[in-house]
């Protein structure tokens, strides 16, 4: 089980002094609550870590999330990545991705993060792969090295890109992505390519989305028993 809150009984490792925050804006590196949870291999937190420098070639293992947002007509939301991110820039994706901060919860975390990418609501938050792990290594050297659950929402709406983040969008038939990952996942993200093909099955609207079987109709009431008759 992985959890965004609480302290590790053990003594933290390669953790990141306060003294590295940016806690007046001077350096640039952007608000200080805007941190990575940085985890041991048993998935125990063990400290924090700005978000904006936490990426390099030696990315300490941190926690993060996937995101697949789908439609009620069972359509699923691909994103291609911003060509000014970072890593993997205009590289196609699934909906978005994040980091959760101390102390919130995944739920919470997804939604924040689908308001600011995508200007959109989700409901109805569900773990897909929960134990999803990976480690990659970008053309510019960057790793990304995440424990990463997966999870899937649905769409309220249609999405508002913020073009800092999402530079173009589609909305696809979950066969499509299966086809386009044993075709050509070199236009995927390498995180994408791992997750679709134990994802069969999830990537559909949440029960409370999907219109169930028509109720079958009541059956008639039973007729009164006839009156006793008399001898």
């Amino acid at each position: 089980m992985i959890t965004t809150a609480g302290e590790s009984t053990r003594e933290p490792q390669d953790t990141v002094s306060s003294d590295s925050w940016d806690l007046d804006g001077s350096s640039g590196r952007g608000d200080h609550s805007d941190h990575v949870i940085l985890l041991d291999e048993d998935c125990a937190p063990l400290g924090l870590a700005p978000r904006a420098t936490v990426h390099s070639a030696t990315t300490p293992l941190h926690l993060a999330f996937s995101c697949h947002v789908v439609r009620e007509d069972g359509q699923v939301l691909v994103t291609r990545r911003a060509l000014t991110k970072r890593t993997w820039p205009g590289v196609w994706t699934n909906s978005f991705c994040g980091h959760p901060r101390q102390g919130e919860s995944f739920a919470a975390a997804v939604a924040r993060h689908a308001a600011h990418e995508l200007g959109l609501e989700v409901r109805g938050v569900r773990a897909a792969l929960p134990d999803f792990r990976y480690r990659a290594v970008d053309a510019s050297g960057v790793v990304e090295n995440e424990i990463c659950p997966v999870f899937i929402a649905d769409a309220v709406g249609e999405p508002t890109p913020n073009p800092a983040e999402v530079m173009d969008l589609r909305w696809v038939a979950p066969g499509e992505i299966a086809a386009l990952v044993d075709l050509a996942p070199w236009t995927l993200s390498p995180w994408m390519v791992s997750q679709v093909p134990d994802l069969r099955g999830h990537l559909v609207p949440s029960a409370a989305q999907t219109p169930g079987p028509a109720a079958a109709p009541a059956p008639a009431p039973a007729p009164a028993p006839a009156p006793a008759s008399r001898s």
